[in-house]
């Protein structure tokens, strides 16, 4: 193990709800994220980075543990789950003489669960599981989340995080009902920055940032709405596959998966969404100032991740789990510090078209930090692609997300193009992803790339051998199968 002084320290800032291409530096035409911007074009930006179970909790555990949505047994969104995993990423940092910290989104459960964290400062936004009158009083979100407490010694015991009124899955768009400071994206910086002032300067550090937005409620502070309000939006992704009918159908309720017919509700919702992700940006900015000055910003690891994607009415549709690019794509920078032995020489620029996932970033700061990686992580170490030394060897990735009859999907993306298989239906579809990026041309009955669907529908046969639900027998497909939304037998248990 490597010497503390020779050891980055890891700032690790995540934020939920983010489309992989709502970024400047990713050619989005209306999105503007300057101090992300920076960091990606003095560090590396994989523009093939995926969420490969798209929602909140098991792409979480996906990344504390290193593992596929197989290997955590989080195949779907379930609150209530206990965590009980050997390895966690904040575990193993602090095990090797990390001190480690988080503040922000963990969504894991029990409440407040370490997960190898020495100090926690914690706001999950509004969940509805922890909102509960029958709760134990000790999980109530009124309890045990910490910028609930600090917002109601502010401004007393009824203020809430939705004294706007906007409901935490919606397309509503409403700003934020109180002064700027008081914003939980502030927040969160006001801790983090808070704990790298009193750390314990004998050891590295591990911090978490983990910010709620751009996830609903779309509430950034009337400032960041003015940036978009007048702006003339780049209109959703529209393709030839569409189920206009579900949009007309249910597109008047406020959190339908099948978006919003009302077209200047839309184009409020995305001026929203966008306005949330220059908050952060502008707040991530004054989070590096304060590595600047503390002096330690050469000495460490940047990363900035999302947990998933938003469809923000692509093709129709809203909210995340689906297999689609604005659900599924994530933003992901590493930047590292001149000063980091292990790629100081290379200094990690550039972009990256492997395909990498959430489960890469165990491995990969472990590697960086000198720390041996558990055995069971299915992540791989990204430092050969950080040095030029070692490109990822990855053919494709398997990604899943089990929720309802219409939504439960499976699919297989490579960098150039992507199947798609819905189990309940049998359903599938076949995108070009070099050629048509924002999926608007379905070409699973083209008969020139016949052979090609056939190689990934066997990549995705293989992936489902011997999983619990059946859906993978003797070679083939199986349509109908009871989808599980928690193995019960994880892959490597």
């Amino acid at each position: 193990m490597a010497s503390n002084t020779q050891r980055p320290n890891v700032l690790l800032i995540m934020c939920d709800q983010m489309r992989g291409d709502c970024l400047g530096i990713d050619g989005h035409p209306d999105v503007k994220t300057p101090y992300l911007d920076t960091l990606a074009a003095d560090g590396m930006l994989f523009e093939n980075a995926y969420a490969a179970c798209p929602s909140c909790i098991p792409a979480r555990a996906s990344l504390f543990t290193g593992k596929t949505p197989a290997g955590t047994g989080r195949v779907g969104y379930q609150d209530g789950v206990d965590w009980e995993y050997d390895h966690m990423l904040a575990q193993e940092l602090r095990d090797g003489g990390y001190q480690t910290a988080v503040v922000g989104k963990m969504h894991v459960h029990p409440p407040r669960l370490g997960c190898g964290f020495e100090h926690m400062r914690l706001h999950d936004g509004y969940i509805g599981h922890y909102r509960k009158a029958n709760l134990p009083y000790w999980m109530h979100q009124n309890v045990s989340d910490d910028y609930m407490r600090f917002l109601k010694n502010e401004l007393g015991e009824f203020a809430d995080v939705n004294g706007s009124g906007v409901e935490n899955n919606s397309w509503i768009a409403h700003p934020w009902v109180y002064e700027e400071r008081l914003h939980p994206t502030n927040w969160a910086v006001d801790e983090s920055v808070r704990f790298l002032e009193t750390r314990d300067r004998t050891r590295p550090f591990f911090l978490m940032t983990s910010f709620v937005r751009p996830h609903p409620p779309f509430d950034a502070p009337q400032t960041y709405f003015d940036l978009y309000r007048d702006m003339e939006l780049r209109e959703p992704a529209a393709g030839d596959w569409d189920n206009t009918e579900a949009t007309e159908r249910d597109g008047m309720v406020l959190d339908s998966i099948h978006g919003c017919r009302d077209a200047e509700l839309r184009r409020q919702a995305m001026a929203g969404y966008y306005a949330c992700i220059t908050h952060m940006d502008h707040q991530i900015g004054r989070l590096i100032t304060a590595l600047e000055n503390d002096e330690t910003y050469h000495n460490t690891v940047i990363v900035f991740c999302s947990d998933h994607g938003e469809m923000l009415f692509d093709h129709g549709l809203f909210r995340k789990v689906l297999p689609y690019e604005g659900s599924t794509r994530i933003p992901f920078i590493v930047h590292v510090g001149k000063n980091v032995p292990r790629v100081a020489q290379s200094r990690a620029r550039g972009t990256s078209e492997s395909v990498v996932e959430l489960m890469d970033l165990m491995p990969t700061l472990l590697d960086l930090c000198g720390i041996d990686v558990p055995e069971g992580v299915e992540g791989a170490s990204l430092v050969g692609e950080l040095t030029g030394a070692a490109p990822l060897d990855r053919a494709y990735l398997h990604g899943e997300h089990s929720r309802d009859a219409e939504q439960s999907n499976q699919w297989i993306v490579t960098p150039h193009d992507k199947y798609i298989w819905f189990t309940q239906t049998g359903v599938e579809q076949y995108f070009d992803l070099d050629a048509d990026p924002r999926e608007t041309v379905d070409l699973i009955g083209d008969p020139a790339r016949a052979e090609r669907i056939a190689e990934l529908r066997s990549a995705l046969v293989r992936e489902l051998e011997g999983r619990e639900e059946g859906y993978s027998v003797d070679g083939e497909l199986v349509v109908g199968r009871t989808p599980a939304v928690v193995l019960e037998h994880p892959r490597g248990a």
